[in-house]
């Protein structure tokens, strides 16, 4: 079996979690995630089966939208309510036109600072192990973008905004940044993935419905802008080889033979490479 699965990841499962399930109801190891989500978020994870485990690469560049909501008054080592407390105020003084005008300074491009509870790798060790140990290690910073960000509600000591920002931005980092602009304890306490690229929440399954197997399988026609050719004659041995051939798209070509999906080609300089093969 070979195509990408939508996930709607419920609270408390991990995005392995995700991958291991579906391994199971669908009987094979192939299964493989394109963007971690935490424990406590929910939404929109996008799954490879079979040969689509090898698709990652294809979205590099991808965009994601969330929906976060903050718990105005406290601060934890996690930036989010799982973690241990830091600090907590209750005399805290703040407004909806305050947030709105924090919210807009972010919309912008900058060097974002990795939370020190994540899996980002320094020195060969994943940061959340030097915070488990107690060790002290610099955190990278990353360049990320905030597209568009805007408050949705504000009621007693939580707010929600809706975020559209780059890939490898990490909310709570977000919600961290803005905690100090506002001078504010603040700590992410719901977050939910809406879209990443052109995939939507709407269109994603819960895990009882896979198991039940009540989902849709996307296939690379619905995933990516490509051109779809019935391998010529006078190709067809190189492209069955793997052989690079003359450029005939500026798109990637997926060839077929027969009406099966056989390999995916796509532009290498002024040639074309091939990039993913399909089982026969």
């Amino acid at each position: 079996m070979d195509g990408i699965i939508l996930v709607n990841k419920e609270k408390g499962y991990t995005s392995r979690d995700v991958v291991n399930v579906i391994s199971k109801v669908l009987n094979t190891k192939k299964v493989g995630h394109f963007g971690t989500l935490d424990p406590m978020a929910e939404g929109l994870l996008v799954i490879g089966v079979g040969s689509y485990t090898k698709l990652g690469k294809f979205f590099t560049d991808d965009t994601k939208e969330y929906i976060a909501t903050v718990l105005i008054g406290t601060s934890t080592d996690t930036y989010d309510t799982d973690g241990n407390v830091l600090k907590k105020v209750s005399n805290f003084n703040i407004d909806k036109n305050t947030i709105e005008i924090v919210l807009n300074k972010f919309k912008k491009t900058y060097f974002q600072e990795v939370p020190i509870y994540s899996a980002t790798k320094v020195n060969g060790k994943r940061l959340y192990e030097y915070a488990r140990n107690d060790l002290k290690v610099e955190l990278p910073k990353k360049e990320v973008t905030i597209y568009d960000i805007s408050l949705i509600d504000f009621k007693d000591n939580h707010f929600t905004f809706k975020c559209k920002v780059s890939k490898g931005t990490y909310v709570r980092s977000l919600i961290n940044d803005i905690s100090n602009e506002l001078n504010i304890p603040l700590c992410m306490s719901a977050l939910v993935r809406t879209k990443q690229d052109k995939f939507s929440l709407k269109n994603a399954s819960v895990l009882e419905d896979i198991k039940n197997g009540s989902y849709e399988l996307l296939n690379i026609r619905d995933i990516l802008d490509i051109d779809v050719i019935e391998i010529p004659l006078e190709l067809e041995k190189r492209v069955l080889n793997g052989s690079k051939i003359d450029r005939i798209s500026s798109k990637m070509v997926l060839f077929t033979k027969d009406g099966k999906d056989i390999v995916l080609y796509a532009p290498y300089k002024d040639e074309m490479k091939p990039v993913l093969t399909f089982k026969k």
